[in-house]
C-alpha cells in the first residue's frame, strides 16, 4: 500500500484539494533548530507536495478552540525522501514545522509511513505551536499485503471519522493509527472505542516498545555473557520481561 493509495482511502472530498508543492524554505524557516536539521531536509527531502486543506468550509466539520490549541485546519502533506535520509527526524520536522496538525504520508525507498501528531500553543511564545505529545506513526513496506492493512485502510475514510469538530476528528485518525499499530501485535484490528481506551491502547504500546528494546539489551548481553552463573540471571530476567511484555500486549 502506498501513500497514493492512503490518500485515496481517506475518500476528501475535491473541494479540499490543494495539490500544491511546498517549498523547502518553509521548512528550513520554521522546522529547522539547528544546523544538523537544516543538512536533514536539504538532503533528505526529495518532494513535500500539500495534498489538502481540511477545513469548515471544505468538509463541513466545524473548527475547534480552547485555552490550549486552536484546530482550524488540518493538512494532509505527502512527503518523499531520498535514500538514506533521516526517516523519524524529518518526519518529526515536518510535523513541527507545519502550525496545523497534520496527517503525514512519507515515502522513502520502499518504506512507508503514516504519522500524526496533536498541536497546542507554545507557552512562551505567542501564536506559535509546539508538539502536544509524540509523533504516532506507522510504517510498512510499499507494496506489502501485511496483515490489516485492508482493514486499516477502510477504517480511514473521511465519513467514518467522527464529526463533531476538528480536534475529535483528528483523534479519531490518531485513534485509527494506534488501532493498526496495535493490530501488529495481537492479530486483530479493532477500532478504539472510546478516548479511555485509546490512551490506554498507547500507553501500553509504549510499554510494549521499551520493553522490546530492553530485552533486546537483555539477549545481547546474554550472548556474550560467559560466566554460567550471570547468564542464568540474564536468561531469567529475560522471562521476567516476557512476561511483563505478553502483559502489556493483553491491553491493547
Amino acid at each position: 500500500m502506498t501513500a497514493a493509495d492512503l490518500i485515496e482511502a481517506l475518500d476528501l472530498p475535491a473541494t479540499s484539494r490543494v495539490e500544491r508543492r511546498v517549498p523547502k524554505k518553509l521548512l528550513l524557516e520554521n522546522g529547522a533548530p539547528t544546523a544538523a536539521d537544516k543538512r536533514y531536509i536539504n538532503n533528505g527531502i526529495e518532494e513535500l507536495f500539500w495534498v489538502a486543506a481540511l477545513k469548515p468550509t471544505t468538509i463541513g466539520v466545524p473548527e475547534y478552540r480552547d485555552a490550549e490549541r486552536e484546530y482550524l485546519e488540518i493538512a494532509v502533506l505527502r512527503l518523499t525522501l531520498r535514500a538514506g535520509a533521516k526517516v523519524a527526524r524529518l518526519v518529526e520536522l515536518v510535523h513541527r514545522a507545519v502550525p496545523y496538525p497534520l496527517l503525514l504520508l512519507t515515502e522513502q525507498a520502499g518504506q512507508v509511513v503514516f504519522s500524526a501528531a496533536h498541536k497546542r500553543w507554545a507557552q512562551n511564545e505567542a501564536d506559535k505551536t509546539v508538539l502536544d505529545g509524540e509523533v504516532v506513526a506507522a510504517e510498512w513496506e510499499n507494496g506489502s499485503e501485511a496483515a490489516h492493512l485492508a482493514d486499516f485502510r477502510e477504517a480511514l475514510a473521511l465519513e467514518r471519522q467522527p464529526h463533531g469538530n476538528l480536534h475529535v476528528l483528528y483523534q479519531g485518525w490518531v485513534d485509527t493509527l494506534i488501532a493498526f499499530k496495535a493490530a501488529r501485535l495481537t492479530g486483530a484490528f479493532n477500532p478504539t472505542a472510546d478516548p479511555e481506551q485509546a490512551t490506554a491502547r498507547q500507553e501500553a504500546l509504549r510499554e510494549c516498545a521499551r520493553l522490546d528494546a530492553e530485552m533486546a539489551r537483555l539477549r545481547a548481553a546474554a550472548g556474550k555473557e560467559k560466566q554460567m552463573a550471570r547468564q542464568m540471571e540474564l536468561n531469567m530476567e529475560l522471562k521476567r520481561m516476557e512476561q511483563a511484555h505478553a502483559a502489556a500486549r493483553a491491553k491493547l
